[in-house]
């Protein structure tokens, strides 16, 4: 319907131009009648059209209105069988709602039912009075008593005061902050520490001798050896590792940098210079930046410093050019 309503319209467009076309060309004096005639047979042509065109589309409209009732009818069976299907899940919803419902409501049940009977009972036979005559005969002043009574004397507390006189009789003097000296090492993790000794034991430990002391300092003031306490018991007190009366200036500390002989610490790395040594290139190496030597496989150079923490050694080509390598692409030469 939709095809033969347009072919009809265009048709009757195109035999709108060609009458238009045809009155202009009588009014135009300088048309040939070749010209003239071509232009009425355009005419009747695209009248023949549009009877043409008519014709079908009135065709397809009757055919499309014979269609019609059966097609409503088909809508309507396909819309029953619609609606029986949404009554039928309305139905079901219902009946699921109704269910759920049902199992919601605990008013019903009985088991329930007692339970709220129960609980009304018990809030209304509460009793006031009688709660607090129960808390004062259990927890007031009706609540039983543990007066102190006279005790009579028994061995066990004869043996506790005996454990108190020893401890009282034990008269001596209390030493806090004792460093242990000798071998024995103190432990950084204790600041302080205290011992019960007697008298002849503090002046034994007073007039002990220092073995960290210098045999020549025997000159030093009580002021001098003061101030060096204090120094031992800060550094104690800062959880050092080494001990208290630690100094830097003992003739035998075997780590300082110049020992009692004025010789070189053996420990230093700069002690003494490196050694130059030939080696040979294991494997072609063409270096990547400005401070890289470059070599072929079978060349012959001098290692100027040992391998460091990178891997690298620094040499001297047979030109004189210094520079860094890989230290595992050369091997000495025996």
């Amino acid at each position: 319907v939709e095809a033969a309503k347009k072919a009809y319209h265009a048709a009757c467009k195109e035999e709108k131009l060609a009458i238009s076309r045809e009155t202009n060309s009588k009014a135009d004096p300088a048309l040939n009648p070749e010209q003239l005639k071509k232009l009425q047979d355009k005419v009747e042509r695209s009248k023949q059209d549009v009877l043409k065109t008519k014709e079908k589309y009135e065709k397809s409209l009757k055919e499309l209105d014979n269609a019609t009732p059966q097609y409503m009818e088909n809508m309507e069976q396909v819309f029953e069988q619609c609606q029986q299907f949404e009554e039928k899940r309305l139905r079901f919803f219902r009946e699921v709602l109704l269910e759920v419902q049902k199992h919601l409501d605990l008013s019903n049940v009985a088991s329930y039912k007692n339970i709220y009977r129960e609980l009304e009972q018990n809030i209304k036979t509460a009793d006031a009075v009688e709660d607090l005559r129960w808390f004062r005969a259990n927890q007031g002043p009706g609540m039983s008593m543990n007066w102190p009574q006279f005790e009579e004397w028994s061995a066990d507390l004869n043996r506790t005061l005996s454990r108190r006189e020893k401890k009282k009789a034990a008269d001596g003097v209390t030493l806090t902050g004792i460093n242990q000296t000798g071998d024995q090492v103190s432990q950084p993790n204790k600041h302080s520490s205290s011992l019960s000794v007697q008298s002849n034991t503090v002046q034994s430990v007073q007039s002990s001798y220092n073995p960290f002391e210098d045999e020549e300092d025997t000159g030093s003031t009580v002021s001098e050896k003061e101030d060096n306490k204090i120094k031992n018991v800060s550094s104690y007190e800062k959880n050092q590792s080494y001990p208290t009366d630690w100094s830097d200036e003992e003739s035998n500390n075997p780590f300082s940098s110049t020992d009692a002989n004025g010789d070189t610490n053996p420990f230093d790395e700069d002690a003494s210079p490196a050694m130059e040594v030939r080696v040979r290139a294991l494997y072609d190496y063409e270096g990547q930046e400005q401070d890289e030597l470059s070599f072929k496989a079978g060349d012959e150079l001098t290692k100027m410093e040992n391998e460091d923490e990178q891997g690298w050694c620094k040499g001297r080509l047979d030109n004189g050019q210094i520079g860094l390598y890989p230290a595992n692409y050369v091997e000495p030469i025996q």
